[in-house]
């Protein structure tokens, strides 16, 4: 979950470093540092505690000459979050300094031998230990420093991403990686390596991605790939299909309000190419392959964590409504442990908007070692997911660097409806005449975002009603009830204020109690087939003196009556309401942790990316 930075050229790394840093803080905002190689063969590194912005007032005023250098900037799990434990990290003999990403599981055993030889810690971190392990290496086995490398990580277990630099050896730089993303920039001259490519795009459009077990080799201005295993690869060269202002704020105070706004024409590119209500047309070319072993699934196991996991609930209804396959939704924190049951004629479908969910990944590998066939939905091109599954679909969101997902959400939710009407269609589970009706439906429900956008300034002022409120319930059935969820995830997230999402019938069975004068209840409360029982509820929720906040169908009356507060949104047909209903709960989320002075982007305790255990 942190992010990692290097660069190689002729340029001043230290400013590259910064920016790179700054645009990588959502993986990770505990702590900052960099290190810099100079020509007279020195390290110089400087590291703080806090935001990448303490990191560049720390610089400020001291010596950052040189044009080899590597960045980090830390989600802390092994040591408190301090100067200390930042990263980068050297060596016994400070000949080489390192920056990681992942966690080294058995770097205690490690540590204990390396104690054993002399080796003192100054830091708490399992990075620490690689980097004293890859120079004792060094410099009593009599290796190269690549090599050095390459023996060092034949001897952790873990995941991590790494680069290294070393005073003795200052024209190159090695990097590697295994379950955590790692790529390669190929400019002029210079290479830049990054986490993700948001540092890279300034600089060049042409990258290599590591694969898992490879490792990167910049030794005198030329690349070169090989496994820890010592085999030589070819790089792949691939060119960015990413834009510097997709990455930038585009004048929104916030990257999540910036997203939530971006949603219409997220849901659009997620559709485009592949839906066409004129000709009744759809296309799934990532599905292809695997068309006959879907249509003949007994069953789908979707997993995947967090938000991505309630895509999957909506994605629920959808494969059972549209294709008729039953569908079990499992976190993949809870599915990687168990020994499940999986058969060959299984379908597992992996959610995530990274592609490199760390717990996603390994329940991946443990369908695949069932006979599963396995399809991912990710919205990053390059990253792991996409390439350990069988096949799958990206999403074509765009780059989302707000920790708190939006547009990931509503993409994902268009894309699982795309696959299950087009299995659906496919086995003939749905005639022609409704697959009309679905695609003209869903080539519409961007413009219906761009009208629930339109309830920003009413969500703005019942959220300044709210702001001071401790606790919050939300309500909702059917396809509304994932939606549910969704919204009380994005209140914790962002604000810090306590909320739980609930079916709204199991509302009597315990949240019930909770109901007072003081209570405020979001109830998701559309048209559609179970209108009359979430009427209910309101009335029971009224019947407490709970505050109730509705969400409705336009011209709603009913709803409308018993709700203190009332936000409408456009209808659709259900099964596509959540990418409507999710709206003004993203929007109500915002401005309620806004007024709170909270950090929309950066929530305390959490990253983007969650590439470890």
């Amino acid at each position: 979950m942190c992010g990692i930075v290097a660069y190689v050229g002729d340029k001043q790394a230290a400013p590259i470093l910064i920016k790179g840093l700054k645009r990588l803080e959502y993986r990770g905002y505990d702590s900052a540092g960099i290190a810099i190689l100079d020509k007279k063969q020195h390290i110089k590194a400087y590291k703080k505690a806090g935001k990448v912005a303490a990191l560049e007032a720390l610089i400020a005023d001291n010596d950052t000459e040189g044009c080899i250098g590597i960045g980090h900037t830390r989600w802390a799990t092994h040591g408190e979050p301090n100067d200390v434990n930042a990263h980068p990290h050297f060596g016994q003999n400070k000949t080489l300094a390192l920056v990681h990403n992942g966690i080294i599981e058995n770097y205690a055993a490690i540590k204990a031998q390396l104690q054993a030889k002399g080796h003192h810690f100054e830091s708490q971190t399992d990075t620490e230990v690689l980097t004293h392990l890859i120079e004792e290496i060094y410099e009593h086995e009599k290796v190269g420093f690549d090599e050095a490398v390459r023996l060092a990580l034949n001897q952790v277990h873990g995941a991590y991403a790494i680069v290294v630099i070393s005073k003795n050896d200052p024209e190159m730089v090695v990097a590697a990686r295994k379950g955590s993303p790692l790529v390669v920039g190929i400019g002029t001259n210079e290479f830049l390596l990054a986490s993700d490519a948001s540092p890279i795009i300034e600089y060049t459009k042409s990258v290599v991605y590591l694969n898992d077990s490879e490792m990167a080799i910049i030794n005198n201005r030329t690349l070169s790939i090989k496994t820890i295993a010592n085999e030589d690869k070819n790089a792949l060269i691939q060119e960015l299909n990413l834009q510097l202002e997709m990455i930038e704020k585009g004048g929104y105070e916030h990257f999540m309000l910036k997203e939530i706004y971006e949603q219409p024409r997220s849901v659009f590119d997620s559709m485009r190419g592949r839906i066409d209500s004129k000709t009744s047309h759809i296309h799934m070319g990532g599905l292809h392959e695997h068309q006959h072993k879907l249509m003949n699934a007994k069953r789908i196991i979707i997993v995947a964590c967090g938000t991505s996991w309630h895509a999957g609930l909506v994605a629920e209804y959808l494969f059972e409504d549209f294709a008729r396959i039953p569908v079990e939704v499992e976190y993949a924190s809870e599915f990687r442990y168990r020994d499940p049951v999986i058969f060959y004629d299984d379908v597992v479908i992996a959610i995530s908007q990274s592609g490199e969910t760390a717990d996603t990944l390994a329940a991946i590998e443990l369908a695949k070692s069932k006979g599963a066939t396995v399809l991912g939905v990710c919205n990053v091109v390059g990253s792991s997911i996409p390439r350990a599954t069988h096949s799958g679909a990206y999403t074509h969101a765009g780059p989302e660097i707000g920790v708190a997902s939006t547009k990931a959400f509503t993409a994902q939710v268009t894309v699982l409806a795309e696959m299950a009407l087009w299995v659906g269609y496919k086995k003939g589970a749905i005639s022609q005449s409704q697959l009309n009706t679905y695609l003209f439906e869903l080539e519409s429900i961007p413009s219906k975002i761009e009208r629930a956008l339109e309830s920003n300034d009413l969500v703005k002022e019942i959220s300044a009603k709210f702001k001071d409120a401790k606790n919050f319930l939300y309500l909702g059935r059917g396809y509304n009830f994932p939606v549910a969820l969704e919204g009380a995830l994005k209140l914790k997230e962002i604000s810090y204020i306590h909320a739980e999402g609930y079916p709204a019938a199991e509302m009597k069975h315990g949240p019930i109690a909770l109901i007072d004068a003081e209570m405020p209840v979001v109830i998701i409360a559309t048209q559609n087939s179970q209108y009359d029982k979430v009427l209910s509820n309101v009335q029971e929720v009224k019947a407490r003196k709970g505050i109730i906040i509705s969400v409705v169908t336009e011209g709603d009356v009913e709803v409308r009556k018993l709700s203190d507060y009332v936000v409408e949104v456009p209808d659709t047909l259900e099964p596509f309401m959540p990418l409507v209903s999710t709206i003004p709960l993203q929007l109500l989320s915002y401005h309620i942790a806004v007024m709170r002075g909270c950090n929309v982007d950066q929530p305390r305790n959490l990253a983007k990316s969650v590439t470890v255990e």
